[in-house]
């Protein structure tokens, strides 16, 4: 045994913190429902609040924001689903475009009977956040997009041909505990929480997923530019989307604000949920015209 896997279970001890976490969930509920002929799992905070449906990135699943949650729950009656090959929702072998999980979102919506929700999404379900809320137009209330994945051509033939899928091949064939090891290393700031959800999920996400990774990617300028509900775009200061493209898409769609947090990079949900949480909140509480003003650092 490693000095370093010697010294994490020392630490943390050998039988798993979930049970504790799962407590913290405990009044909360879960579900399933069809959409476009395959199951979605999903977490669900509840209460008499307006909807919020809240879309995890790339090997992620809907536990994965619980913590985000809870800083929103508060206010909003989240929805928390698990992208499809991931988590415990269904794993097709094909069909993974950001049209297709879209249109699991927006089945989702109309299975749950959601009222005109705001669409939250990171990452890859920043993506797909956009894309759901252009085909449901006016059926939502608006949409925040925390660090999507805005990304060039080139950037995506990148991705494309990077070795993340081969990485998560090798993760598949390790032991929980030897990634726990790793995570805590990569991201010593991170709740052991989160460092939990993140190693499960992984364990949990099918090969096929990677299909998202396949140039083109939507065209997010005029994505953006048909958006017809008040944007939010949230950008961390070391994330993907930089502040010169978060002018650049104010400057296409008036009804976008962005924030910026300052000191975060692309993994600002895991990261610091409370302050993210804090800084949408600030947003969606404000009295006059929430959605759309001038930029302000975090």
């Amino acid at each position: 045994m490693s000095a370093l896997l010697s010294t994490f279970r020392a630490s943390y001890g050998t039988v798993s913190f979930m049970t504790e976490f799962k407590s913290r969930l405990a009044n909360w509920t879960t579900g399933n429902c069809n959409a476009n002929g395959i199951d979605i799992h999903y977490l669900r905070t509840g209460g008499d609040y307006p909807p919020l449906i809240a879309l995890h990135g790339l090997l992620g699943d809907g536990a994965c924001l619980a913590p985000l949650a809870r800083a929103l729950e508060s206010d909003f009656d989240l929805v928390l689903p698990d992208a499809r090959g991931h988590g415990k929702s269904s794993a097709p072998a094909k069909g993974y475009s950001y049209g297709d999980q879209a249109g699991d979102v927006v089945e989702l919506l109309r299975s749950l009977k959601l009222k005109a929700p705001i669409l939250l999404g990171h990452s890859m379900g920043g993506m797909t956040a956009a894309v759901a809320a252009r085909e449901l137009g006016a059926g939502v209330s608006g949409v925040v997009l925390v660090d999507p994945t805005f990304i060039s051509p080139e950037w995506q033939r990148e991705v494309f041909e990077s070795d993340i899928a081969e990485e998560q091949r090798r993760s598949l064939l390790s032991h929980r505990s030897d990634l726990l090891v790793e995570a805590r290393g990569r991201h010593p700031l991170r709740s052991m929480e989160i460092l939990e959800y993140l190693v499960d999920a992984k364990f949990r996400t099918s090969m096929s997923v990677f299909e998202v990774l396949t140039p083109p990617n939507p065209d997010y300028r005029e994505l953006v530019r048909s958006l017809s509900v008040p944007i939010l775009l949230v950008i961390a200061e070391r994330g993907i989307v930089s502040l010169h493209m978060a002018r650049e898409l104010q400057e296409l769609n008036p009804l976008l604000r962005y924030e910026l947090i300052a000191d975060a990079g692309h993994g600002i949900p895991y990261d610091q949920p409370e302050r993210l949480g804090a800084v949408i909140m600030s947003v969606l509480r404000a009295t006059s015209n929430p959605w759309v003003g001038s930029m302000h650092i975090h």
